[in-house]
């Protein structure tokens, strides 16, 4: 079995995922809008378009006519996966999970008015004085995103009214794409922010990952760890909610679904219907597959006989820092790998901007670990690495 698979977004999960389809004999074509992206170092073939315009996108399906369309980020022209699916394209997982989780605002809605998912009480606005009127609503604390963002861009808490105003021109600056609405979420006081890769299978039953903690700077991941300990009753509610919005959403493929857990429950926050970057823990070999070989197999419609928790694993990132460079360079690697159960990856983007993800430290031991220890010798390699100009 070998099939010509279309990524639309060649970043550093691409970049893991091209090669879990690569050995299993897929030939992978690796989109972004710009070259020498990390996916586009490793795949067969690429192409560099701006993948929000779609005539363009269009012309580069027919061109390679692919088994599998595979959206790796959010700023794609996503309603055009409804035709290519009336053509007898395959959209992983779907057409409508690409477009509905594409968007904020979609997902949300579906969530709490489709499938009366608990989440926190949420507004929408597009202009100045109706934000203004939401915040109000909603009432301070309140987390504020972009309906189309990735990696945080955009998102902000307001603490006080003196942010309103800078929090609104900051998601305004971090929506992707041509969308410019934004969503008002009330601030929730969870203990726990976790991931729930969720897989769903052609032909089998959906099957769910150790859950994964994370830490949240700027809006984007820091670090995140798996197992992360939550109680049996939070677990079984976050995989119950799991199962019901990917079932809504159908498809099959992997699923980064988001949970906040507090001291009343879990509430559902954002869903990714594909590798999640916190999932990147899973590269540390804490379960007996990475989310990216689960992906591939799984959309490849390869049966997944089981997950199977192997060791505690903790991922932490390798930031540029507050300057932007075409030419980085990496030091420090040597001290960061001076552990025997440390691990990293350096993802080969072409270029560095403030705070830009450029790699990431793995780190595992054995699951009767103190996991806080484990978390520190991660964080602690990361911060050896430098990434100079």
């Amino acid at each position: 079995m070998s099939e010509k698979i279309l990524l639309l977004g060649s970043g550093e999960l691409g970049k893991e995922l091209v090669i879990a389809l690569q050995r299993l004999g897929q030939h992978v074509v690796a989109c972004d809008n710009y070259p020498g992206a990390p996916a586009m170092q490793v795949a067969q073939e690429f192409e560099v378009f701006d993948m929000l315009d779609g005539a363009v996108l269009e012309a580069a399906v027919r061109k390679h006519d692919p088994k599998l369309i595979v959206p790796e980020v959010e700023s794609i022209r996503t309603e055009k996966f409804y035709q290519f699916e009336e053509h007898g394209y395959t959209v992983v997982p779907s057409a409508k999970a690409a477009n509905f989780t594409m968007n904020r605002k979609l997902i949300r809605d579906l969530a709490a008015q489709d499938l009366g998912l608990r989440t926190a009480k949420y507004r929408y606005a597009t202009e100045l004085d109706a934000f203004k009127a939401a915040v109000a609503e909603i009432g301070i604390p309140c987390v504020v995103k972009p309906l189309m963002s990735s990696s945080g861009k955009g998102q902000s808490v307001i603490k006080t009214e003196a942010d309103i105003e800078k929090s609104w021109n900051y998601a305004m600056e971090g929506s992707r794409g041509d969308l410019k609405e934004v969503i008002i979420e009330e601030f929730v006081s969870f203990h726990t922010e976790i991931t729930l890769l969720t897989v769903t299978q052609k032909n089998g039953p959906t099957l769910f990952c150790p859950p994964i903690g994370h830490r949240q700077e700027r809006g984007d991941y820091q670090e995140s760890w798996q197992p992360c300990a939550i109680s049996a009753q939070d677990l079984k509610d976050a995989q119950d909610m799991a199962q019901k919005v990917t079932e809504a959403l159908t498809g099959a493929g992997i699923w980064g679904v988001e949970f906040f857990i507090a001291n009343d429950g879990v509430y559902f926050s954002e869903l990714s219907p594909r590798p999640h970057d916190t999932g990147m823990a899973t590269l540390a070999g804490s379960q007996n597959l990475s989310e990216f070989e689960l992906h591939a197999r799984t959309i490849l419609g390869l049966q997944i006989p089981e997950i199977r928790l192997a060791r505690a694993g903790v991922s932490a990132v390798i930031l540029a820092k507050d300057s932007s460079s075409d030419t980085p360079r990496y030091s420090g690697l040597s001290e960061a790998l001076d552990h025997p159960k440390n691990d990293l990856r350096i993802f080969g983007k072409p270029s560095t901007r403030p705070f830009r993800r450029m790699g990431v430290v793995v780190s595992y031991d054995d699951l009767d670990s103190d996991m806080d220890a484990l978390r520190k010798r991660a964080s602690d390699a990361a911060a050896k690495v430098r990434v100079n100009p």
